[in-house]
């Protein structure tokens, strides 16, 4: 009889570490595989005038001025990267850099390149990011090894815009996905070109957001899936769901930061901007999009948003009052 129990649990156990594994395996691949359409632009940009109608004239006004062109650059890591450059038609030394969210592209960013573009005289950077759009990875890194390949990008910002690096000001802004890489980056140290960071829905770490959608998605607990699936990732990419860690980087930050999120936002729960507020050591701003869910604090209050960030970032961008004025609606 006991000889039957000790077989029968060996049993058990033997079949719950196969479900385990083999579920860690699906969740990774679920998580972290690319978009297999992530290289179809016309759809992005279909999506893109779906939810704003008025940027199909801007990107339309802004390719027949050579303004919006696309450019490739290798990477450290060997990879070919895309991203878009958006020159507006004065000289300026104001550069935004625009950082996409997850299973998104730069395309479908745009609408903040205007925003950059028309409000604060800004040229626009918007990468990118492995695994995304047109650059090159096949799995995604929910913003941790992508802040290398943001902080790259910074670096060759003189070089694509032409200008000095002693004369440029830039300020990093992020969107769901996006926002984690800008703050894990603000945590790094950055050229004193950088001046500030935007972050808008961004998560407290990899290892909260994956146990959030477990729980939403699957109703099952952390245990022993997430686990797993971290051990997993660990092995395969090189990087773990508790590293990547945007609360942890907010105790490095100490270029100032504006904080964004929708009150009604349930992929990324709305409560996750107040502990990444409060561990930010430097000056720091929130707005909270009333009644917004997921990333549509802009989409829902666009003219409040607009104002919102161009207050805040022009108090760190050298714009002068008449660039202020020439940009008002």
């Amino acid at each position: 009889m006991v000889k039957k129990v000790i077989i029968f649990l060996i049993a058990v156990i033997i079949v719950f570490v196969i479900a385990t594994i083999g579920g860690s395996v699906y969740m990774l691949n679920y998580s972290l595989s690319s978009d297999v359409n992530r290289h179809d632009t016309d759809s992005m940009y279909n999506i893109l005038y779906e939810r704003y109608p008025y940027m199909s004239a801007w990107v339309d006004s802004m390719k027949s001025n050579d303004c919006l062109r696309d450019t490739f650059v290798t990477m450290p890591s060997g990879e070919r990267h895309h991203a878009m450059l958006v020159e507006g038609d004065k000289p300026t030394n104001n550069i935004a850099v625009v950082v996409h969210g997850y299973k998104d592209s730069s395309v479908k960013f745009l609408y903040l390149a205007r925003l950059y573009n028309k409000y604060l005289g800004c040229n626009v950077l918007l990468p990118d990011l492995h695994g995304h759009g047109l650059s090159e990875g096949d799995d995604i890194q929910m913003g941790w090894k992508d802040r290398e390949d943001i902080l790259a990008w910074i670096g060759m910002l003189p070089n694509l815009f032409g200008v000095y690096s002693d004369s440029i000001n830039v300020v990093v802004h992020g969107v769901s996905m996006g926002a984690a890489t800008t703050m894990n980056v603000s945590g790094e140290s950055t050229p004193a070109y950088v001046r500030c960071f935007v972050e808008d829905c961004g998560y407290t770490s990899v290892w909260d957001e994956f146990s959030t959608q477990l729980d939403d998605q699957f109703s099952l607990p952390d245990f022993p899936l997430l686990y797993a699936t971290n051990i997993l990732c660990d092995i395969v990419y090189d990087w773990t769901f508790d590293e990547a860690s945007p609360l942890k980087q907010m105790s490095k930050s100490t270029k100032p930061m504006l904080f964004i999120h929708g009150d009604k936002d349930t992929f990324v729960p709305s409560e996750m901007v107040y502990p990444l507020y409060k561990a930010h050591v430097g000056k720091k701003k929130m707005w909270i999009g009333q009644g917004s869910e997921h990333a549509l604090s802009y989409h829902d209050h666009e003219k409040a948003y607009i104002a919102v960030v161009k207050d805040f970032v022009s108090h760190f961008l050298r714009i002068s009052v008449r660039t202020q004025m020439a940009h008002q609606e």
